[in-house]
């Protein structure tokens, strides 16, 4: 196509004369009809309809409407409008165009479009019609993609069977429920969701939604009013769902429930296998909140443990002697141990046993320091975010104000605040000498943890040799001659009490925890407002390992 330009100089304007296959026509700004149609097709690009309405030549009321459900019918989530050639045609101009959008993230679909432009009062317009959409679209006709949903995959059991059936109902809860998808559920998914759709509502459904419900296949098809196909212009296959394995070990978790079965109050329990943190069973008393791992209480004298591994680290002993009065004051407040027991100078491996307070208190402040403490907390999964693989609550070591602060931190109060989960994992870091991230799925298919600052992996955490030997001496000593020495558990098992204050008053209410290991096997239980952990938590602990 040959064209010449002759350029008209007036007083208070500038025109175009464009000659094409002798027409002329005479223009604003100097555009011609590819000018035009460029910016059109650059605006459909871009989604600014209202610039496309402007360079549309009569367009019908509802032209913004038609373009933005054309794009949500298609699940469009991407697009691409280029111009390819144009021509002269009886004093107007013939355009075609080349359409590349991608649907539901990943289908291209690719058509060729025309266009007709028209003069009118000395500019240039787009003329409405719906074939400008679509050339095979008619009126009263849209494009929409037509979806097939695969059958969706399960949620598995370490042994292959189907957690949604597992007798537990805290398995189940794992697993999680399917429900509907309302529009901001839909919004959030994206294409190629919509609402109405089955979705996970919560648990692994929901965390592993895409993986579990695969990719449906796609009919690009020409509709009438009543949504009746008309044509269909391109298929795309789907794919199937893939299983969810999770750590989750039947027989583990059947011994969990049973155990929590005669709790008269709120509890939780958490096993996972020691040395891979393989989470093996979750068990939640009543059902409903997931309190295993997202409930935050204080750990209590569970923190013992942490505390202890610094102690050794910094050179003391199993064997070493210690204070245990009964009180000791520190920063003006007096600290005291459970019923003001008093154990006079005793052996560490005693004072752990019996779990002085006085001598954690003392020796926190004399011995660690802040700095020192919240380092050893973070080699035990403090202030670390965790890969579980389901939403679970960080265990919190906060910074502490002053040698009160950090003499209550010591043994798990103040501010310290863990889960059941958590607590498990510092008992699987005893047992195995390796703190490892817990975890219900897979390593590679579970979110990657970063470090408190977000800059790498969290790596295993291998425990220094002499603590990892103190910890497996001083956790048995509180089986045999501790604070747990009443509660028949099968031999080899390991483990520390914990007495958690919370609240406030002369005699706050306390939680009950009894954290341990046996074999491969370490684990975490709770009893809301239950008392002592000896009392309360220890039994429950027993009945869970004497049934494996």
């Amino acid at each position: 196509m040959h064209r010449s330009r002759v350029i008209v100089a007036a007083a208070v304007a500038v025109a175009v004369v464009v000659v094409v296959a002798g027409t002329v026509w005479f223009l604003r700004r100097g555009e011609d009809p590819a000018d035009t149609a460029e910016r059109y097709l650059a605006a459909w690009t871009s989604g600014d309809l209202a610039a496309m309405k402007a360079l549309t030549d009569r367009p019908p009321p509802d032209f913004e409407q038609r373009l933005t459900r054309m794009r949500d019918d298609l699940a469009a989530t991407g697009q691409r409008y280029t111009l390819a050639s144009m021509r002269d045609a009886d004093g107007e101009a013939k355009g075609s165009y080349t359409a590349e959008l991608t649907l539901a993230r990943t289908r291209p679909f690719r058509y060729d479009g025309a266009m007709t432009l028209v003069e009118r009062d000395g500019e240039w317009r787009v003329r409405w019609s719906p074939s400008l959409l679509h050339p095979e679209l008619k009126e009263g006709q849209r494009l929409r993609t037509a979806r097939d949903w695969p059958d969706r995959a399960a949620v598995l059991a370490a042994d292959g069977s189907v957690l949604s059936a597992s007798p537990s109902g805290s398995a189940r809860q794992l697993a999680g429920q399917l429900g509907t998808a309302d529009a901001k559920a839909a919004k959030e998914l994206g294409p190629p969701y919509r609402e109405g759709d089955a979705v996970g509502t919560d648990g692994l459904h929901r965390q592993y939604e895409r993986r579990l419900a695969g990719t449906p296949a796609l009919a690009v098809q020409i509709v009438d009013a009543k949504d009746n196909e008309v044509k269909a212009l391109e298929r795309f296959g789907g794919s199937d769902g893939e299983p969810l394995q999770t750590t989750i070990d039947p027989d583990v978790q059947s011994a969990a429930g049973e155990a929590l079965a005669g709790a008269k109050k709120p509890a939780s329990m958490v096993a996972l296998r020691a040395s891979t943190g393989e989470i093996l069973a979750v068990a939640n008393k009543p059902g409903g909140y997931n309190r295993a791992l997202m409930g935050q209480y204080p750990p209590g004298s569970t923190f013992k443990v942490v505390t202890a591994a610094a102690l050794v680290a910094g050179g003391v002993g199993v064997n070493t002697g210690v204070g245990c009065p009964a009180t000791t004051t520190i920063g003006g407040r007096s600290f005291r141990n459970y019923e003001d027991e008093e154990f006079g100078r005793i052996p560490f491996r005693e004072a752990f046993a019996h779990s002085c307070n006085t001598t954690f208190a003392r020796l926190a402040v004399d011995r660690l320091g802040e700095k020192r403490l919240t380092e050893v907390a973070g080699q035990f999964g403090f202030n670390v975010p965790i890969i579980a693989g389901l939403p679970a609550v960080r265990a919190a070591f906060p910074q502490t104000k002053d040698d009160t602060a950090l003499a209550a931190a010591s043994f798990g109060q103040g501010q310290v605040l863990t889960s059941p989960l958590n607590m498990a994992s510092v008992a699987a870091a005893a047992a195995d000498g390796t703190w490892h991230s817990p975890r219900i799925v897979d390593a590679a298919l579970a979110p990657k943890a970063l470090d408190a600052n977000g800059r790498k992996p969290v790596p295993p955490k291998k425990l220094e040799p002499a603590v990892e030997k103190a910890l497996q001496v001083l956790m048995p000593a509180v089986v045999s001659e501790g604070t747990a020495s009443d509660v028949r558990f099968p031999s080899g098992t390991a483990g520390k009490t914990g007495t958690a204050e919370f609240g406030s008053g002369e005699e706050p209410p306390t939680h009950a925890w009894f954290i341990g290991y046996r074999k491969d096997i370490a684990f975490a239980v709770i009893v809301e407002d239950g008392g002592t952990g000896a009392e309360a938590a220890a039994p429950i602990a027993a009945k869970f390992l004497r049934a494996l």
